[in-house]
């Protein structure tokens, strides 16, 4: 029996939801959704797992940031992967990578032989296949939907990330207290299978691409980004946020062993609360880019994340922790899709993989900077500390990269390359 045609688009809308329209597009973004929730709950049961096997602040931050070094490391050899080869072949052997790693890690959590380092090493060998999927997936999105509804999209897609923020967390936590985080684990693998069935099935209409050696490719890539003065300024403003939003990110386990005194059911509702902002977010900020400009929307986002993060350093119940990742959720989608959509708008068709390679490379890799910073300062001078100079970074940064490197115009029709 023949596969269903999941490729023809549909009429051209431009509301919000417009993208639903294309079939290849919405079988894509539920079993993405499906996948997200899966890696939403392992991140849960990695982070919750590192706190039983050490006290150590620095250790548990590096659970976050382990899984993002790879983005920084293989990035830009991903880009040039994703640019040169078919994207769809890149994302299956990425996605396969992934399943075969949770598996493993699944079976070494029920086995009781876990260590902190295997434990990095795992969400380090997790992190490598994100690397390598980012940049195809980012890039594949023009493929699916109309240019004109490209931002709606993109939007979609960090929606789809953030719901499963919402249930994800709380379903880790209830997961790991019922049974155990080899049961999450193996949760997150099973949840890459759907996706692998979709991306089997579908055919996109793709020209066909002479391969370049891949040094070359990258150094074009690397070459476009440093010379492009747009493409510049999104770059530095994505590091200035990965860095500052990286405290809340690495530090939230602590705060609820520690201040919050929680438990893993806790951990997954705060976790769950920033999903909750950032899909209420994901909703709104196509709207507030347009009242207020992307540096409006950047600015808003940036202290709303920097006003979260100061009320976690105080918090010491949930009741006022909640509210915090509430807003840091709606913060944080705010920023990083309006960096998002300004990156893949400025980006040549050719190297667009490479450009948002080096996108995501530095965005992750401040953000794994960042988790080894703010994890080192809540070691030497405690959970407060770090939460109140990330924030303080955040503002600084702000200020400073508004100045120094404004975020460029939206480009018209006929700018977008």
């Amino acid at each position: 029996m023949p596969s269903p045609d999941i490729s023809a688009p549909a009429t051209l809308q431009t509301g919000t939801f417009a993208p639903f329209g294309y079939p290849t597009y919405r079988a894509i973004w539920i079993a993405n959704l499906a996948s997200n929730l899966g890696s939403m709950i392992q991140s849960v049961a990695a982070a919750w797992l590192m706190t039983d096997l050490t006290h150590s602040h620095r250790l548990v931050a590096m659970v976050q940031s382990s899984t993002t070094l790879p983005i920084p490391l293989f990035g830009v050899l991903a880009g040039a992967i994703a640019d040169n080869y078919d994207r769809r072949q890149v994302m299956l052997w990425a996605q396969g990578w992934m399943l075969v790693v949770s598996t493993a890690l699944a079976v070494m959590a029920w086995q009781g032989t876990m260590t902190p380092a295997l434990l990095l090493a795992f969400t380090l060998a997790v992190g490598a296949g994100l690397a390598l999927n980012q940049p195809a997936w980012q890039a594949s999105v023009r493929s699916q939907v109309d240019r004109e509804i490209l931002p709606q999209a993109i939007t979609l897609n960090a929606m789809a990330f953030n719901l499963a923020r919402c249930a994800g967390p709380a379903l880790g936590g209830l997961l790991i207290s019922v049974a155990n985080v080899g049961w999450a684990f193996a949760v997150n693998a099973v949840s890459y299978v759907g996706l692998i069935v979709v991306l089997l099935r579908w055919r996109p209409d793709v020209q066909s691409r002479k391969p370049q050696p891949i040094v070359p490719a990258m150094a074009a890539g690397l070459r476009f980004c440093a010379t492009d003065n747009a493409i510049r300024r999104v770059l530095l403003r994505g590091a200035g946020l990965g860095l500052g939003t990286a405290g809340f990110h690495a530090l939230v386990p602590m705060v609820v062993r520690g201040p919050l005194h929680g438990s893993e059911v806790s951990l997954g509702i705060l976790l769950g609360l920033f999903g909750v902002g950032s899909v209420l977010a994901a909703v709104a900020v196509g709207e507030i880019r347009r009242r207020m400009g992307v540096e409006g929307a950047i600015t808003a986002a940036t202290l709303a994340f920097v006003v979260a993060q100061m009320v976690l350093a105080s918090a010491s119940t949930l009741i006022i922790a909640g509210p915090a990742a509430l807003i840091a959720g709606a913060g944080w989608v705010s920023a990083a899709t309006t960096l998002n959509v300004s990156m893949q708008m400025r980006s040549p068709e050719g190297i667009l993989g490479r450009c948002m390679s080096i996108y995501q490379a530095v965005t992750f890799g401040a953000m794994a900077l960042g988790a080894w910073i703010w994890g080192t300062v809540a070691d030497w001078l405690g959970l407060a500390a770090a939460l109140h100079g990330a924030a303080l970074w955040l503002i600084s940064s702000l200020v400073v990269l508004r100045i120094m490197a404004p975020l460029p115009a939206p480009p018209g029709p006929r700018h977008v390359v």
